[in-house]
């Protein structure tokens, strides 16, 4: 298989007193920025009682520091051309912000200021919880797929927090106390637990004379414990069923499998795509073109800290059982385990893999959010610039040996919403 190699990105480091680690890749092609700040908390950082405090950081560091106040974040970085977002996993909450380079150096002032004098008002307390309790009704209470992936997961694992959603149980939600938000706040927006990238119109000495001036003073603290729970392995087949109002049955599965710096991620990574990627994938073409058996048909293989799911999500055709599709699947993962992927077929899958990530690669924003990743979940930036060579080395045989080292009935939990009278959604 003939591949272009990844160039390794001219990146340079540097680390401030405080702890922060900074990564900077000067781009010039166009004159803007992408500032990421990843921030080593998520969902797996919580406990029973306290869950969802991660996902509503997100909401509240929009809500006013010491010097710019509610709203103003966002105000202040749109009068200087900027955008920002957010997102919150199990093991991370990023901040994103794409900016002309000409506001560099109040996107640094606006970070520190909510990093450093975030306002725990009550008032905003009692307005954000409100807001992140109508999300979880949007997304996860009146979603039938967001329920579903719930009950998966708090089925799946029965020791290591990965079993809550991000978003919280509603009873935690309701009870946050303003000394559990405190205490949520200094140990996950520490300094030394952030890592600083940026790439764009910025030299590395630009970029960290402005983080010592604006981030530098802000004090280290204790980090967060460590997640010690190893989830037991799995002894044998778990289901869920739920029923609910639904206009059609919804099928879910989840395997377990390692995390991101396990040896066997490439080979999950080429499966993923062998089975789900582009209309000619295994499951796509069967169970979605040729037989109809399923409406569509989903794999994930996730950047997880600690180990994880391998995920399909299955929506089966009007009139067709959920078992029929979940049969057809099986049988299409069996066949993985005992007959050795054609070299046209594997080489399809690992151009689509590469396709995909080399797109990442062309802006400023996808090379600073997989800098980042690759830091925190490959153990440092620098193994981005070895995934392409990862990816080709996946042989047929990786690919039978995995799947029939994790694609196993004792290793997997299946859940399955069932319609039942009422509006569905």
């Amino acid at each position: 298989m003939n591949l272009l190699a990844i160039e390794p990105l001219p990146v340079k480091t540097g680390q401030l007193a405080n702890g922060m680690k900074v990564i900077v890749e000067e781009d010039r092609d166009i004159p803007n920025v992408a500032m990421y700040l990843f921030y080593k908390i998520g969902s797996r950082n919580e406990v029973p009682g306290k869950t969802g405090l991660a996902h509503f950081f997100e909401h509240m560091m929009f809500n006013g520091a010491k010097k710019y106040g509610p709203k103003m974040f966002d105000i202040v970085m749109e009068k200087n051309g900027g955008r920002n977002n957010a997102y919150t996993s199990e093991d991370l909450t990023v901040y994103t912000n794409f900016i002309p380079s000409t506001a560099l150096d109040v996107t640094f002032d606006l970070e520190a200021d909510r990093i450093r004098d975030l306002a725990i008002d009550p008032k905003m307390v009692e307005s954000e919880r409100g807001v992140v309790y109508s999300e979880r009704r949007l997304s996860v209470d009146g979603n039938n797929m967001g329920t579903l992936n719930e009950q998966l997961r708090a089925a799946a694992f029965t020791a290591h927090p990965y079993q809550w959603s991000v978003i919280g149980w509603p009873s935690d939600i309701e009870s946050w106390t303003m000394d559990d938000l405190r205490a949520h706040f200094k140990m996950g927006y520490a300094p030394n637990n952030c890592t600083l990238v940026v790439v764009g119109a910025a030299s590395f000495d630009q970029v960290m004379g402005l983080a010592k001036k604006y981030l530098e003073p802000i004090p280290a603290q204790p980090p967060p414990p460590a997640v010690r729970t190893k989830e037991p392995e799995q002894k044998g087949e778990r289901r869920v069923k739920i029923e609910k109002a639904a206009q059609l049955p919804l099928l879910m599965m989840g395997y377990h499998v390692g995390d991101s710096r396990d040896p066997d991620y490439p080979a999950l990574t080429v499966i993923d795509a062998l089975l789900t990627e582009g209309k000619s994938a295994r499951l796509t073409n069967r169970m979605v073109d040729k037989e109809q058996v399923a409406l569509q048909v989903r794999a994930d293989n996730p950047m997880k800290l600690d180990p994880a799911l391998f995920l399909f999500l299955v929506q089966p055709r009007s009139g067709v059982a959920p078992e029929k599709a979940e049969a057809v699947l099986y049988e299409e993962l069996e066949k993985l385990k005992t007959t050795p992927v054609p070299a046209r077929e594997l080489d399809k899958a690992r151009n689509l893999i590469l396709a995909a990530f080399y797109q990442q690669l062309k802006t400023i924003a996808g090379k600073a959010n997989l800098l980042g990743q690759y830091e925190i979940y490959f153990g440092g930036y620098e193994k981005l610039f070895g995934f392409d060579q990862r990816i080709a080395a996946v042989t047929a045989a990786d690919v039978q040996r995995v799947a029939a080292k994790y694609f196993r009935e004792q290793n997997r939990t299946v859940a399955t919403l069932v319609p039942v009278k009422g509006e569905g959604k």
